[in-house]
């Protein structure tokens, strides 16, 4: 015969493992819920460390530089900086930019400019105008603009974050940001990665420099100077 104690005991043996079952379920579940959310981490804004810049700026210029002589990118001579008279009442500091012969002039204040080859906008991304230098950067670091995202997303999308300053960045070693009023245009004149394009037709609305001739130019210039971009025309070629 079987006590009530004896009872109590089998009857706990039987019915303990489904009470045991209930209790893990409940806590793998629990675990399940507690579980930490994989955390997006945002993508970092792009950087311009200043102590590579020195090393930057080496490996952009020829070795033995001579501004008006070196020419390892081999265009033609002709647009290599020249110093050559400025016309009369011109002011001091200014840049002027003739789109037609692909020059860029810094007057200086003996009554000559300093003339460097540039290449600048394809089509009607080139904006003439009167313009006012707001800003200077070396090194800068680069975003393309919604509207060259939109216009071009297999070239510009993987850009969107940013860009980090160096040799391969497209604004290269230094760049002077034009602006009109207190707008910024997102217009530059800045130093390119693609040399080879100087005399030609090529950016997305800047006015690109050989990376050497502006870091030459770039101490010269003071903000608030004014830099004009004159007309280009479409049946005059530099290259003619």
């Amino acid at each position: 015969m079987l006590s009530r104690r004896h009872f109590i005991m089998t009857t706990a043996a039987l019915f303990s493992p489904p009470i045991a079952g209930a209790a893990l379920a409940q806590e793998v579940e629990t675990d399940a819920v507690l579980s930490p959310v994989e955390e997006v981490v945002p993508p970092r804004p792009p950087v311009s460390p200043p102590s590579r810049w020195p090393g930057w700026d080496r490996r952009v210029t020829p070795r033995n530089y001579d501004p008006f002589t070196s020419n390892p990118w081999g265009f033609h001579p002709r647009f290599l900086p020249t110093i050559v008279e400025a016309n009369a009442n011109l002011r001091p500091g200014d840049i002027h930019v003739d789109a037609i012969a692909r020059y860029l002039y810094h007057i200086r204040a003996d009554g000559t400019a300093m003339r460097y080859g540039v290449a600048i906008a394809t089509g009607k991304l080139y904006e003439p105008g009167t313009y006012t230098i707001r800003r200077k950067a070396r090194w800068p670091t680069w975003r393309p603009t919604d509207a060259m995202i939109e216009r071009d997303p297999g070239s510009f999308e993987r850009f969107k974050d940013g860009m980090d300053g160096g040799p391969s960045n497209p604004l290269g070693s230094r760049a002077l940001y034009l602006y009109v009023g207190r707008r910024d245009t997102y217009l530059r004149i800045h130093g390119t990665p693609s040399p080879r394009s100087i005399g030609g037709r090529a950016s997305s609305g800047c006015v690109r420099m050989v990376m050497a001739h502006i870091i030459g130019l770039y101490d010269q210039v003071e903000t608030g100077s004014s830099a004009i971009l004159y007309p280009a025309e479409d049946a005059i070629t530099a290259r003619s």
